[in-house]
């Protein structure tokens, strides 16, 4: 996979309209970050090229839902680790959860399959969305993941993601162990 060079600057130009967006609000809120554009990475295995570019772990970002499609939770996780609806299902105390419809996180999220993020959280306006953490992604001093486009990559501190970015999008965040 090609990979750009490090840059720590928003691009002007040359990216999706999500994506600028998105550095648009990085900056606004004065989250510093760096970033590489690279091919599209539809998995994790092909995030792990990325990962050790910006020496992080690019997250599992997953759009779930119960099964009457009324509660809608994002999960962030480290790539390495197995989903197991049923631990999770468990610790949320709600019904065994599924994977949300594709035009429902684009709407809610402006991401499609494979470019779940985070930043997402930004477009959530009527907070639909539940972001759920993994112990480990929520400790950990950096945080990986796309620009609500999967053919760039940021890292973040995860503190700047907890206590600026959340807040600014009214988001809480509910820690998990799986």
């Amino acid at each position: 996979m090609e990979i750009s060079e490090i840059r720590t600057a928003a691009p002007a130009e040359g990216r999706a309209a999500v994506e600028l967006e998105t550095f648009a609000l990085l900056d606004r809120l004065r989250i510093p970050y760096a970033w590489v554009a690279h091919e599209t990475a539809d998995t994790i295995a092909d995030c792990d090229v990325v990962s050790e570019a910006l020496g992080i772990s690019i997250c599992k970002n997953l759009f779930l839902c119960n099964r009457q499609k009324t509660e809608f939770y994002l999960l962030t996780m480290p790539g390495n680790k197995p989903f197991q609806t049923k631990v999770l299902s468990h610790q949320l105390g709600t019904t065994r959860l599924s994977f949300a419809p594709p035009e429902l996180m684009e709407s809610t999220l402006r991401c499609t399959p494979g470019s779940a993020s985070v930043l997402g959280l930004a477009y959530d306006t009527e907070q639909r969305v539940r972001l759920v953490m993994d112990r480990e992604v929520h400790d950990a001093e950096w945080f990986g993941c796309h620009p609500c486009k999967n053919d760039a990559s940021l890292r973040l501190r995860t503190e700047d993601l907890l206590r600026v970015f959340l807040p600014h999008t009214g988001h809480d965040v509910t820690v998990v162990d799986l």
